[in-house]
């Protein structure tokens, strides 16, 4: 019985071009005038062309997937609505190329062996990776592997972000603006929630923090029972929060570095019997959905995460080479696929509710 799937010759022939003009618009190459690209593109959809991708991957040398690793527990990754949104842009950017997301997780340390032979097997054209650690060993095994890679968040070490093309906000920046806040509505007794310190996301909004307390009066920011720690979940959240009220029951508002461990803290406030925001103001980061959900709905610091997503996997079709004018016009972000490829941090803004 014959294939009845459609060919690249009967594309060419249906189109009135050339098998290699064909060929050029399927793969995403230049050279082809906008018409010419149009009628193909046409041809494609009318005849239910579906390129062979084993086929293709011969001939350009990509296999057309791009590893999305996740340097955390499926729990976390799938009750965070941070990588969600993240994921969300990712996908939508690399959509726009044809391009596949494989996503992977580190739900154990064993897990990194079996991702470094993945990674090195040819399986995918590139990395992005995100929420790494201190000394996550993620960043040299795409090395190791040949892979071009873009990571989400500041490296943290300084060779590394020298060498690393990475995607960032201004965490530091963010905090300091909610601190500030915080002043102005005339708190004096501001704590703050952190997030896991060995996360530079969660080190430079313990800095901006005390930035802030330090820049109105050195006094404020210098007393260690006002910070706890937590580990941007909202069960974190409320631990730090009733430890907080054990060691300083005087402190009148709170910078939580996640909206989730924010929400975790509206908990902790109310079964202290403390009202937000008469008693205690609260900030969260991030102007995720659970900002708006609280009751009473967070003021937050937010960063545009599924931006940061988009710009990320842009970055990395860059340095792949197949970020090209026509998918440029398909998308928003700024990200130019002429300019050179370089870190980008995106700036953070605050938003204000009720909670203060």
């Amino acid at each position: 019985m014959p294939d009845p799937r459609p060919t690249l010759e009967a594309v060419a022939a249906h189109a009135g071009v050339s098998r290699a003009t064909v060929s050029r618009v399927v793969n995403g190459g230049a050279g082809v005038r906008a018409s010419v690209r149009e009628r193909v593109q046409e041809a494609v959809a009318d005849l239910g062309y579906v390129p062979n991708r084993a086929a293709r991957s011969l001939v350009t040398r990509r296999t057309g997937a791009v590893a999305v690793v996740i340097a955390e527990p499926e729990r976390r990754v799938f009750s965070d609505p941070f990588f969600a949104q993240q994921l969300r842009g990712i996908s939508r950017e690399l959509a726009v190329y044809d391009t596949q997301l494989l996503l992977m997780l580190v739900e154990h340390p064993n897990d990194y062996p079996r991702i470094g032979r993945y990674l090195s097997g040819g399986h995918v054209d590139g990395a992005l990776m995100f929420s790494l650690h201190r000394d996550d060993p993620l960043p040299a095994m795409a090395a190791e592997a040949g892979l071009p890679a873009v990571y989400g968040g500041r490296p943290g070490w300084a060779d590394a972000e020298r060498e690393l093309l990475y995607v960032d906000t201004d965490n530091r920046g963010g905090a300091r603006l909610a601190v500030e806040h915080l002043l102005e509505r005339g708190r004096r007794r501001i704590a703050t929630i952190t997030g896991p310190l060995d996360q530079t996301s969660a080190v430079d909004r313990l800095d901006g923090y005390r930035d802030a307390l330090e820049a109105a009066d050195p006094a404020l920011g210098a007393d260690p029972a006002l910070v706890a720690h937590g580990d941007f979940t909202a069960e974190g959240g409320e631990r730090a929060m009733a430890q907080l009220l054990e060691r300083s029951p005087g402190l009148d508002a709170v910078f939580a570095a996640s909206d989730l461990m924010a929400t975790g803290t509206l908990c902790a406030l109310r079964a202290a019997g403390r009202r937000v925001p008469e008693d205690v103001a609260l900030v969260g980061y991030d102007d995720m959905p659970p900002a708006l959900w609280a009751d009473p709905p967070l003021t937050t610091v937010r960063q545009d995460v599924q931006a940061m997503g988009r710009i990320m996997a842009a970055l990395l079709l860059q340095c792949l080479g197949v970020y090209h004018e026509e998918g440029a016009r398909r998308r928003t972000g700024p990200v130019d696929g002429r300019a050179p490829t370089t870190p980008v941090i995106t700036p953070a803004r605050l938003v204000v509710r009720a909670s203060t």
